[in-house]
């Protein structure tokens, strides 16, 4: 038989991960070591947490892309996402005439078989959503599998392997492969799915926002009339793309026609208390430690889920009120002198906003201090250069890197954030631009106070910036 990205060879034994530090690689290699294949990768500029979990693991991780790394020994290679053509190791892998998949061909192959896939879709709030619904699925004994973009606190990993008959997946938007540019989430066959939101992300690879669009129309065309699909009322994409499909449609969110509605909520530290309205009547009351009304959206869409799937009120309400959330997730690094350093994935435009909106209602004793890298793909590109000036309004004081792999990006293209420190102060803000970590840190020294938030933002380990900042406080 022939060897490609379309064939898994039976009797696998050895398998490779060329970028296995990646939070879904990283968790498909755990997986894997579970089910007692031997189990190698390979990446580059490592950090936690996933660095972490993979030497918790026992699994080898091979510094850098080294042709050498692969030979004949290896029954698989699975080729991550961030891999390009031209990689020393996939260039090696196509010599030797390797059998090779994506991540999500593996998962399907290795852990999808005889399950029902629940998968979680959306710009934002992928990770929480599909964190909650493995919680509250665990929490009622229904022995879930998952494999998510963010390791659960309540588990310690981001991927499980269980006996049960669900699988939890994020669904991400993101390609697959260098020889596979559709979205990942388009391997997958849910038997339910969430929609929380689509905007415009991944500029790298999407050129436009009818592209995102676009991607998503395609991942509900695939959904059948035996699948249900729960969709976020307050998106104008998701409420056209949904309409006269074949798959059973529930809503969720704010209007007053939709299944599963937010009702009134409220703060009381540590714990937000909330309301959840089904088909207009009171469903129950709940509390949950996440902080924020997105958050309580991304809740509402696992409670609707879990919901269908016959579990109880009381099972779900008390899973939501233990749910610990999702590390780099406004998660509480420390607290020195009485400054409190909280890191967050927080990048787009939207969750920034969304992130310091949420944040401003729990920490009201001193200031928020944003500090943000942009370092995505997309955040590292003047496409959100002028919305980025109207996410920081929740902050009293703002400090903006300068990207640290701008030169990844053609010079017409890049983003700046020294323009963003300009826009910001003439809306009022005390922003101010730093050319490194150690500036940043240096400046926080001196500027932050007893009771001040310092707001993290970054999808990258960001130099280590929290556990340094904390060690000079």
């Amino acid at each position: 038989m022939s060897s490609g990205p379309n064939h898994i060879p039976e009797n696998v034994q050895q398998i490779y991960l060329i970028a296995v530090c990646g939070t879904g690689m990283g968790a498909l290699a755990c997986l894997l070591k579970d089910f007692g294949f031997n189990v190698t990768g390979s990446d580059q500029q490592v950090y936690p947490p996933i660095s972490l979990l993979l030497e918790n693991k026992g699994i080898p991780v091979l510094e850098g892309f080294d042709p050498d790394h692969i030979t004949t020994d290896y029954d698989l290679v699975v080729v991550g996402n961030a891999v390009r053509q031209d990689n020393p190791e996939a260039a090696r892998m196509r010599e030797l005439n390797l059998p090779f998949c994506s991540m999500p061909q593996a998962i399907n192959h290795f852990a999808g078989f005889g399950k029902k896939s629940l998968v979680i879709a959306g710009t934002h709030g992928k990770t929480t959503t599909s964190a909650l619904l493995a919680w509250i699925l665990f929490s009622a004994g229904f022995d879930p599998t998952y494999i998510i973009g963010g390791i659960l606190k309540n588990f310690g990993t981001n991927y499980r392997v269980g006996d049960g008959p669900y699988m939890v997946l994020e669904g991400d938007e993101y390609d697959t492969a260098y020889f596979d540019k559709g979205p990942k989430f388009l391997h997958y066959d849910p038997m339910a799915a969430i929609l929380t939101s689509i905007e415009f992300d991944h500029a790298d690879i999407y050129s436009d926002q009818a592209a995102v669009r676009n991607a998503f129309d395609t991942f509900i065309s695939g959904m059948s009339s035996q699948s249900t699909l729960v969709a976020f009322d307050q998106d104008p994409i998701i409420h056209d793309l949904i309409q006269n499909r074949p798959c059973r449609i529930l809503s969720y969110g704010t209007d007053a026609g939709s299944a599963w509605r937010l009702g009134t909520h409220s703060t009381a530290p540590p714990w937000t208390l909330f309301d959840v309205m089904k088909n207009g009547g009171l469903w129950g009351r709940l509390q949950t430690r996440m902080i924020g009304e997105h958050n309580l959206w991304n809740a509402l869409s696992a409670i609707a889920v879990a919901d269908t799937l016959g579990i109880s009120p009381p099972e779900i309400s008390s899973a939501v009120k233990t749910f610990e959330g999702v590390k780099r997730r406004q998660e509480i690094r420390g607290c020195k002198n009485g400054i409190t350093v909280m890191d967050d994935f927080a990048h787009h435009p939207t969750a920034v906003r969304e992130t310091l909106r949420a944040v401003k209602s729990f920490y009201t004793a001193g200031r928020i201090i944003a500090v943000f890298e942009p370092r995505t793909n997309s955040s590292m590109r003047r496409v959100f250069q002028n919305d980025y000036p109207l996410s920081f309004d929740g902050a009293d004081l703002v400090c903006i890197r300068n990207p640290p792999l701008l030169h990844k990006i053609p010079e017409e293209e890049r983003f700046s954030s020294e323009l963003l420190v300009r826009d910001l102060k003439c809306r009022g803000i005390d922003a101010h631009f730093f050319p490194d970590t150690e500036a940043i840190i240096d400046f926080l020294i001196t500027a932050a106070r007893p009771e001040d938030l310092v707001l993290i933002m970054s999808n990258g380990g960001f130099d280590q910036i929290h556990d340094r900042l904390l060690a000079a406080l």
